[in-house]
């Protein structure tokens, strides 16, 4: 008579666990995926099966996924540590975004290295990095 009881309070429980969980962010980090270089298409970020690659194509800043995205934000950092964000909008699908940005003109020369952060969001989830892209070409 017992284990009936039991079972009801524990799917009861079970509920309100999933329920208080589900209200909160959860925040992964990013870690560049080797060197990074934006400028030469070779910039992959990855956490755990998550990969964004980054790149810049004539001041048009992208960002590709392995999986859906529901916002994409980069920011671009100086060297007084003080962040511009650039909201990217959707291209096509929600795996592929881009925004027109100035962080070529910050390192397209050769061994030029620039600070930057970006935020991705899925399904309440933010994948985020600080880290540095520097033109190996």
């Amino acid at each position: 008579m017992v284990a009936p009881i039991l079972a009801i309070i524990g799917f009861i429980l079970a509920d309100y666990y999933d329920e208080y969980h589900a209200g909160k962010e959860i925040i992964f980090q990013l870690i560049p995926e080797g060197h990074c270089d934006i400028i030469n298409q070779k910039c992959i970020l990855k956490s755990g099966e998550f990969k964004i690659n980054i790149a810049d194509k004539k001041g048009i800043t992208e960002v590709n996924s392995t999986f859906p995205l529901d916002s994409a934000t980069l920011f671009l950092v100086n060297k007084e540590n003080k962040a511009t964000p650039y909201l990217l909008s959707m291209q096509d699908s929600p795996y592929y975004w881009q925004s027109k940005t100035e962080l070529r003109s910050f390192i397209a020369a050769k061994s030029a290295s620039y600070k930057l952060r970006v935020i991705v969001k899925i399904n309440g989830g933010q994948y985020i990095s600080e880290f540095y892209s520097q033109t190996t070409k």
